[in-house]
């Protein structure tokens, strides 16, 4: 079964970068289209980005030209450069994926927040 670690949230201002990763354990990552997913507060979690297996990938027209998702399968590892941060993306972010793009079989982690504030 794998298991998610997300990391590399923290407080930026307007305008800044953060690069967050995911981490996953056991084996057959590459196998698995993953995504970013992220839930403010009050609101239902979103679909930020996606990745299948064979890298292509995917945006919410929030994010888009602003995110980038890429996948290291050596590393095991997921990751979502985000540029031009906005206090809008303020959120919980986390990982998931499965066969299928957009699926989210595994349980989820426990994120990493991210803060937009001046």
């Amino acid at each position: 079964q794998v298991q998610l670690v997300e990391s590399g949230g923290g407080l930026v201002q307007p305008g800044g970068s953060l690069r967050l990763s995911c981490a996953a354990s056991g084996s057959g990552f590459s196998m698995y289209a993953m995504g970013w997913y992220r839930q403010a507060p009050g609101k239902q979690r979103e679909l930020v980005a996606t990745i299948t297996q064979r890298a292509n990938t995917n945006y919410a027209d929030s994010v888009k030209g602003r995110f980038t998702i890429s996948r290291d399968n050596a590393k095991n590892t997921v990751y979502l450069q985000m540029n031009s941060l906005k206090p809008e993306d303020t959120a919980l972010y986390y990982c998931n994926g499965g066969l299928k793009t957009g699926s989210t079989v595994f349980d989820w982690g426990q994120g990493t927040q991210v803060t937009v504030s001046s």
